[in-house]
């Protein structure tokens, strides 16, 4: 079976065609599906741009043993699913941008199924189509996406403008409307989707908010009723029927008549479909009928076709595609490069061009001629633009090909001519033909391929599965490889890890293997795939390659593989995944199992004490329990006593540290905490017999309270209980008496026995407190070594320069030496300068 015409078919096809009306037939293929009554008894419908056709056999069955079969092939008829439908009765069926078919049901349920047969979700049109059924449906396509109009049997339009974002929108009204309208569709007109409908010889557009009454300018005043109409492929043009067999044609907005065509045809067609080309100067609309097309234009003629077989019509953005049992075609109309080479003693550029190249095959010197013609006409540069652009257009390879190589040919005498419009073409066609193949079957034109774009296009092959011929396009046109060859690989990887008949190890090793070199691919998404059909196993192994630890760990924690979440949340040492994982199986699991897999991973259970030292300081103390370490264990019960207001709570705290501390044999800490019980004690008994407020003081603070306040025998007392060295309590004593200015008190303090501290801190604490008169009294008591000092402390030059004097020590006299007035003092420091050299000389 051939995908296409033989050569010379195809050029005496081709050459007919366009010398009678400029517009083609192109035979596709012939189908190979195997359909015995052809499309009879079936609901069709096919994608746009090349896409694949489902088919909905004995729709019209009731019986639950004979139910209808629905069936999905691609363009060129190979089977890509089948399976016996068992849902509601089906309305009518209908592709996405996306190539996932839509299934509408009498309900309103719209089912939704990928092109191999893949069932994906369903959605409802609402309660109120439910309830009064469904009538009639159309699936459109719309800047937002693809959208679903549905007629209700209780006379109302309902419209999903994005089934991918379900607004459901109940329009108004029509007046007058006793039945079911002649005909209806849906435009798209500011970005906002509107229902056009035909109530007899009555228009009306219905938008969100109102019912408004249009009328077609200059529409055929023998018309009593508009029996069907369509929209153009980009919705900017509408062509009406009427029933007077009249066609008129003009602009969706219904503000322009481009033209209007008598057929001489009454009766209503089974379809009609808009037919023109982008840029295109000329309105053309096809109408079938049972056995006959007919073509209506500009002109008031029109062309007819004669049809074998129920067929379909398939709008495209630049011309019609006809399906048929048997057969596959595109009409369209002629493209202008296409017609002005190809066109019967044609004198374009483009036509003479491809005759120089053909004599030049043959050696003939007439190529020279045609040459000279064009070049004396300075259209070398348009004649081989004409002969890409038409390559371009055309489906035969062959033909491709002499277009190309007249192209090829002209440019050799053109010294500036530019190489990427033809570099581009080579490549594009090239794809073309590749994806136009019979056992691909997506038969796009060169201008739907500008416009679907290389990306879509290999969407549209990965969602077939045909990732080596995805693969090698992409490479082909070096297409970025996160956006080309890795994304492939990717689709491939996902599918390949749903396949049952392979083991876990063949499938991680096989994929592995195929992505080692590619770029921007996450096993992460892989992996996910793989658990959601049910391999767990074979999600943990392709995880073994994911390199990105905040990626695996998500994914082992939703497959429950919780000990190895934690490894890896370790291994990776974010502090932050860790307790992800840790909060994660909190939550999940019982305290005792949450405790015990802790306690295996030294990292996670430290974390995880840092983070109940702030929040959970009940789960601290059972974790230390469980531990049984009794050292921070008491740590814990000293923190806890300081925030306890009534003081028996805190000695009860107090004592458990102690406890715990004896239990750890950390004799140290369990006596301080027993001294700070007995400070807390003797705190309050002070409190309750002089009202004093010491509870919670240190012993420090409590000793400088007593002392400042005159309670020196309580003061002493503390000082005895605890042992606080001589110095320190001294100290404490020396700077309270001074503080109060008890300086009787501090001169018997003075006197009750030897200082530890010795007497130069009297001094200086009296000359802080500017008493220089009691600082004096303490002058004898100063050692020698510290006599200079507090001499000059009392401002004493003269005890200081004798006690300098007399110790000879050449630092003291120089420090004496600095204190002095050379004015008042030059006799004592020529005493002083003799007494220092005496002291050098020794």
């Amino acid at each position: 079976m051939t995908p296409a015409l033989s050569k010379s078919e195809r050029i005496v096809s081709r050459t007919n065609d366009y010398t009678c009306n400029e517009m083609r037939k192109i035979e596709l293929y012939e189908m190979g599906w195997n359909l015995k009554d052809g499309l009879r008894e079936c609901l069709v419908a096919a994608a746009p741009y090349g896409g694949p056709i489902s088919l909905l056999k004995g729709h019209n069955r009731r019986s639950p043993s004979a139910r209808p079969q629905l069936e999905i092939y691609s363009s060129s008829g190979l089977p890509l699913a089948s399976f016996p439908w068992k849902s509601g009765v089906v309305k009518q069926l209908g592709w996405t941008v996306s190539d996932d078919l839509l299934c509408v049901q009498e309900d309103g349920t719209v089912l939704v199924y990928d092109l191999l047969g893949g069932f994906k979700r369903h959605f409802s049109m609402g309660n109120e189509v439910s309830q009064s059924q469904v009538l009639e449906t159309k699936i459109f396509h719309s800047p937002y996406g693809t959208g679903v109009a549905i007629l209700t049997g209780a006379l109302r339009f309902t419209l999903a403008t994005n089934i991918d974002d379900i607004k459901l929108r109940r329009l108004p009204e029509v007046p007058g409307l006793q039945g079911a309208p002649s005909c209806w569709a849906v435009l798209t007109q500011d970005r906002q989707s509107k229902v056009l409908v035909a109530n007899g010889s009555h228009l009306f557009i219905l938008d969100n908010t109102a019912c408004t009454p249009v009328t077609p300018p200059g529409l055929s005043p023998q018309a009593s009723s508009i029996v069907h109409m369509c929209v153009s492929f980009s919705y900017k043009y509408l062509a009406l029927l009427t029933d007077s067999g009249h066609v008129w044609m003009g602009t969706s907005n219904l503000k322009e008549k481009l033209s209007e065509v008598d057929t001489k045809i009454k009766t209503p067609p089974k379809q009609m479909a808009w037919c023109r080309r982008p840029k295109s100067q000329q309105p053309s609309a096809v109408v079938m009928w049972d056995g006959l097309l007919i073509v209506v234009g500009e002109c008031k003629e029109t062309i007819q076709y004669h049809l074998d077989d129920d067929s379909i019509l398939v709008p495209e953005l630049d011309g019609v595609r006809i399906i048929s049992g048997t057969h596959h075609e595109l009409l369209q109309e002629v493209p202008g490069a296409c017609e002005e080479i190809f066109k019967i003693a044609s004198m374009a550029p483009g036509a003479l061009l491809l005759e120089a190249h053909k004599e030049y095959e043959k050696e003939s010197q007439k190529a020279d001629e045609y040459l000279r013609e064009i070049k004396e006409q300075s259209l070398l540069s348009e004649a081989v633009r004409q002969c890409v652009e038409a390559a371009g257009h055309e489906h035969e390879p062959e033909t491709q090909k002499t277009l190309l190589r007249a192209a090829s040919f002209g440019k050799c005498f053109l010294s500036n001519f530019p190489p990427e419009q033809f570099v581009s073409m080579c490549r594009d066609l090239r794809v073309l033909n590749a994806v136009r193949d019979y056992t691909v079957g997506i038969p796009l034109t060169h201008t739907q391929f500008k416009q679907m774009t290389v990306q879509v296009l290999i969407d549209r092959l990965v969602y077939r599965k045909l990732y080596p011929l995805a693969i090698e396009i992409c490479r082909y046109l070096k297409t970025p490889e996160y956006q080309g060859v890795s994304r492939v690989l990717k689709h491939w990887a996902c599918y390949k890890v749903q396949q049952k008949e392979e083991s876990d190890e063949v499938i991680a090793k096989a994929v592995s293997v195929k992505l080692a070199d590619a770029a921007g691919i996450f096993y992460s998404e892989i992996a996910t795939k793989a658990y959601e059909s049910g391999r767990t196993e074979l999600a943990i192994k392709l995880l073994e390659f994911e390199p990105r630890s905040g990626e695996q760990v998500p994914l082992l924690l939703k497959m429950k593989k919780s000990p190895l979440a934690l490894s890896k949340a370790i291994e990776s040492g974010d502090t932050d995944l860790v307790y992800t994982v840790v909060m994660y199986l909190k939550n999940e699991l019982n305290r005792g199992d949450f405790f015990m897999m802790l306690r295996n991973q030294p990292v996670a259970l430290s974390l995880y004490k840092q983070f109940c030292k702030h929040q959970e300081q009940d789960t601290l103390k059972d974790l230390f329990n469980q531990d049984d370490d009794h050292e921070e264990l008491g740590n814990l019960y000293v923190k806890a006593s300081y925030k306890e207001q009534r003081l028996e709570a805190r000695i009860a705290l107090l004592q458990s540290a102690v406890d715990e501390y004896y239990k750890a044999k950390n004799e140290f800490s369990a006596k301080t905490t027993e001294d700070e019980m007995r400070l807390l004690r003797f705190q309050r008994k002070l409190e309750e017999e002089k009202g004093e407020l010491l509870v919670g003081f240190s012993l420090h603070d409590t000793m400088t309270t007593l002392l400042s306040v005159g309670l020196h025998k309580h003061a002493e007392q503390l000082y005895k209980d605890f042992r606080v060295p001589d110095k320190r309590f001294w100290w404490l004593k020396l700077k309270s008496l001074a503080e109060k200015e008890d300086w009787e008190e501090l001169e018997k303090f003075g006197k009750s026995k030897k200082s530890p501290i010795g007497y130069l801190p009297f001094v200086e604490v009296c000359i802080k407190h500017h008493n220089k008169y009691e600082a004096k009294k303490y002058v004898s008591k100063v050692t020698p070594e510290q006599k200079v000092k507090a001499h000059l402390a009392v401002g004493d030059m003269e005890g200081a320069a004798e006690a300098a004097i007399e110790r000879r020590n050449e630092s003291e006299i120089s420090t004496v030496l600095s204190r002095c007035s050379a004015t008042t003092d030059h006799l004592l420091m020529e005493r002083l300068n003799r007494a220092k050299a005496t002291a050098v000389k020794k």
